[in-house]
């Protein structure tokens, strides 16, 4: 009966966790779930709790340190020493064996340590809190990541599902045309070519539609991925392609100035140089004396015989108080050389701040140019698939007029089914070209 109630214990605890990953999501929503449940965020949120445990961590080695421990002997042969056998009457010029001690002892001693001074206390203590700095600066360039992943995937299922959709009406119209050319094929009214062409078209349309289908499972289980919910779990997007990329549409985006000292490659940069200078000063620190304070006490117990947990056992009580100093004296150039290295290391970390800076100006700048691009190329995609939809329509009448080829009708349907998928990935652009742009600046905006 136990086991049972375990056994459901543990069900219910399962079902409960999985009730609490939605079904639907709207982008916003992904983005925000994805924000606590991704994977690779979790684990940063993990680094910055590790980060704050070392900086305490280091922070205790300059507390007080209370330290006991206990030495139990028990000599199986007690050492012998020689003594002039004349101190006990015998003859001078000979010696004696004599046994100093007991057999067995006990010595319990508890120091206390104090450190007053350590330079490079000073600077560890530094480093933590700039090392506890570069996590949190690692966790929010990692939800950037996170957030641009989840709207590319996010895109990707969209795409998908639109060109699924797409396809399948576009087989249902070209269906309807090829039975149509047929019946006028079979009462010698039409050519053969003509149903050929047809059903050359319809074919590619279907090995398409088949393709689609498969990037869309795969373009789900990517996204659930991203999410940090199991690959296969069944989940309904609210949103649309259409309506993200309208909304997606913003020149203030492109009329922002260029501050790269907000972006988060540059505070990382920047995190590099002071943990450089850091590093700098505690080769320095390390030439400087080291101080610190001890008090310590025991009980010493001797015996012939294990009485030492007997009431009657004589302990002998000890303490002593002191110091220790360490002075660096010389190392024969040690310690210089592991200050110009730093120093060397130092260097090299501000000129790759500057090439930091400088690539980060050219990154924004590509940035807004694509983007720029992706809304020009939307607007220009959007006005070719009426352009599309009209030259087909006009083909379509005119071939079953009589006025025009099947050939020239299957160039004006290709031509509109590149222009729908053209139109698709323009809006795909548009999404992900802003989600580059605010990741690299750093400027997040809500769906």
């Amino acid at each position: 009966m136990k086991h049972i109630l375990i056994v459901i214990s543990i069900l219910s605890f399962s079902l409960g966790n999985s009730q609490d990953i939605p079904n639907a999501f709207s982008l916003q929503e992904a983005i925000d779930y994805a924000l606590q449940n991704n994977r690779q965020a979790k684990n940063a949120l993990r680094d910055i709790e590790a980060a704050k445990k070392q900086k305490w961590e280091t922070t205790t080695i300059g507390l007080p340190q209370l330290n006991a421990t206990v030495n139990y002997q028990n000599f199986l042969k007690q050492q012998v020493s020689l003594v002039p056998a004349e101190f006990f009457g015998g003859e001078p010029g000979e010696f004696a064996e004599v046994i100093f001690g007991t057999q067995q002892n006990v010595n319990a001693t508890a120091t206390l340590s104090q450190l007053l001074f350590d330079g490079s206390y000073l600077v560890g203590l530094q480093s933590a809190k700039v090392f506890l700095e570069i996590s949190k600066n690692a966790k929010e360039k990692t939800d950037l990541e996170v957030r641009k992943g989840i709207i590319n995937a996010y895109g990707n299922v969209l795409l998908a599902k639109e060109s699924v959709l797409i396809y399948e009406k576009n087989i249902t119209v070209l269906q309807k045309n090829l039975d149509e050319v047929t019946k006028i094929y079979e009462n010698g009214l039409e050519e053969e070519e003509s149903v050929e062409q047809l059903q050359i078209t319809l074919s590619n349309l279907q090995s398409s539609l088949n393709n689609a289908k498969r990037l869309r499972d795969i373009a789900y289980q990517m996204l659930n991925v991203a999410l940090g919910i199991d690959y296969n779990s069944a989940i309904t997007l609210t949103d649309d392609l259409e309506s993200l990329a309208e909304n997606n549409i913003s020149l203030e985006a492109l009329t922002q100035a260029n501050d790269v000292t907000s972006t988060i490659d540059y505070k990382i940069a920047e995190n590099d140089k002071v943990s450089k200078e850091l590093l700098l000063k505690l080769e320095k620190s390390k030439a400087l004396p080291q101080l610190s304070a001890f008090l310590n006490g025991g009980y010493l117990g001797f015996s012939n015989e294990f009485t030492f947990l007997d009431r009657e056992q004589d302990w002998a009580g000890f303490s002593s108080f002191g110091f220790n100093l360490n002075l660096p004296i010389f190392s024969s150039g040690g310690r210089s050389a592991a200050t110009q290295r730093a120093k060397i290391n130092l260097e090299k970390s501000i000129d790759q701040l500057t090439e930091t800076e400088q690539r980060l100006l050219l990154e924004i700048e590509t940035a807004k140019s694509n983007y720029k691009f992706a809304t020009e190329d939307y607007y220009n995609k959007k006005q070719n698939l009426s352009l599309a939809e009209r030259i087909e329509q006009k083909n379509q009448t005119k071939f079953f007029e009589g006025i025009a080829s099947s050939f020239e009708l299957r160039q004006a349907q290709t031509q509109l089914y590149s222009a729908q998928q053209e139109l698709l990935q323009t809006m795909l652009n548009v999404i992900n070209s802003k989600a580059e742009l605010e990741t690299i600046t750093n400027t997040t905006s809500n769906f």
